[in-house]
């Protein structure tokens, strides 16, 4: 005796029927269109997972990039300078979530070289203290973070504003900020010429080409600030980044300014999850798609099998239990389909960074620009919540395309199934 005869009769028939015979041209075709369906929810959940997959990777991958030289949270003294900056960073440590403090400058100017000018926000750090807060000193290609000496006006720049302006180690740039000292008061440019004395790449666009570190007493220098703009925070958890930077409102004293890191790039942020969850909408409808193909696999099985189910009406069966063989039929239909999306989407999920180099390679294309898409790889983040979410979601929908050829089958009378076999 088999496995599946020892289960009750209602899972044993509809285990069969989920098997179908081979007897006939017809049951061969039911059998044909029951793979389809499988295959379906299976490519509809394979599909889905890996989209989401990529689409976190996306996000998350990004993210990092942003925070190698951003803070979580940046503090700043209204009044446009903090000379207690000591003061004000021993205070944000008495918070358990802060773990690193550096002081900053920030200024925006223009960087010229050899006729080329380009924009550029030129902040001012210690790059002793930087590493507390950010890991710029880490994404340092050419020179050294470490050049960026007081009073020897080294900078810094990001590799594509380097490549921009056309330059390279030692090159002598000048760097023009506004300044209103003339006796009008009208904003006229300040001229300082800087040597490069290192190259970064973050990998993130935005801050590869315009951005650039000079030491914080050159950037006071060329701001005309006697003490540093703010401090830079860094904390143990950055997706707290906003519960904390309320904290710190509400305890530090002065009249301070905080922004954490989500803020600086807010409406990217909102732009990707919108994206996510449109994108889960648009790919739940292909399972849904491929889950109600069971109805019609459901129905011709009905057809086909009203004489079975005649003959087990007469045995004594109820309604209640024919409309449970089908809906057990149609359920394991549903579950292999998305045991296999998951298992393929997954396996693709993890091997994403293989396969997608692998297809580039193979067929001379790229699909990510850096120019476009801030970063130049395909990257994944699977994560398991979402895998489980998906799977749920497609076993419903299966289930619930089950519902109606089931409750079809249930009244199916036997006298009338029987009249022409």
């Amino acid at each position: 005796m088999s496995l599946i005869d020892k289960l009750p009769y209602e899972w044993a028939v509809g285990v069969r029927y989920t098997r179908a015979g081979r007897r006939s041209g017809r049951n061969s075709f039911i059998s044909f269109i029951s793979l389809i369906s499988v295959s379906g929810i299976a490519l509809g959940v394979a599909a889905l997972i890996i989209v989401l997959s990529v689409m976190n990777g996306f996000q998350k991958d990004v993210t990092d990039r942003m925070l190698s030289v951003l803070a979580h949270i940046e503090v700043f003294d209204a009044r446009g300078a903090m000379p207690n900056w000591q003061a004000t960073e021993k205070e944000a440590f008495k918070n358990p979530a802060v773990k690193g403090a550096a002081p900053f400058v920030e200024t925006q100017g223009m960087l010229m070289y050899d006729g080329v000018m380009k924009p550029a926000v030129v902040r001012g750090v210690l790059p002793s203290e930087e590493p507390k807060v950010s890991d710029v000193a880490k994404t340092i290609k050419q020179g050294s973070f470490d050049a960026l000496r007081p009073g020897e006006f080294n900078i810094v720049l990001g590799i594509d504003l380097a490549h921009a302006l056309e330059v390279k180690l030692g090159d002598k740039i000048t760097l023009a900020v506004a300044s209103g000292d003339n006796a009008a008061g009208a904003m006229t440019p300040r001229m300082v010429n800087f040597t490069v004395s290192g190259i970064f790449e973050a990998g993130y666009l935005e801050y590869d080409s315009g951005l650039a570190f000079v030491h914080m007493d050159d950037a006071m220098s060329i701001a005309n600030l006697a003490a540093p703009a703010g401090i830079r925070l860094r904390i143990a958890d950055m997706h707290k980044a906003p519960e904390v930077a309320l904290e710190l409102y509400k305890s530090l004293p002065g009249e301070l300014q905080l922004r954490d890191w989500t803020r600086n790039n807010a409406t990217w942020f909102a732009a990707v999850q919108s994206q996510k969850k449109m994108m889960f909408i648009i790919l739940a409808l292909i399972i849904a798609v491929a889950a109600f193909n069971l109805v019609a696999t459901l129905a011709m099985t009905v057809t086909d099998k009203q004489a079975d189910i005649a003959i087990l009406r007469t045995l004594g069966s109820s309604p209640r239990s024919i409309m449970k063989i089908f809906m057990i039929q149609g359920a394991l239909i549903g579950i292999i389909g998305t045991l296999a999306g998951v298992a393929f989407g997954t396996l693709v999920a993890l091997n994403i960074d293989v396969i997608i180099p692998f297809i580039e390679h193979l067929f001379g294309i790229q699909f990510l620009s850096k120019d476009i898409y801030l970063i130049n790889t395909v990257p994944a983040d699977l994560r398991w919540p979402d895998v489980a979410g998906i799977a749920g979601v497609s076993v419903v929908l299966a289930f619930i395309a089950t519902l109606y050829p089931s409750f079809a089958a249930s009244r199916v009378k036997p006298a009338e199934a029987l009249r022409y076999e």
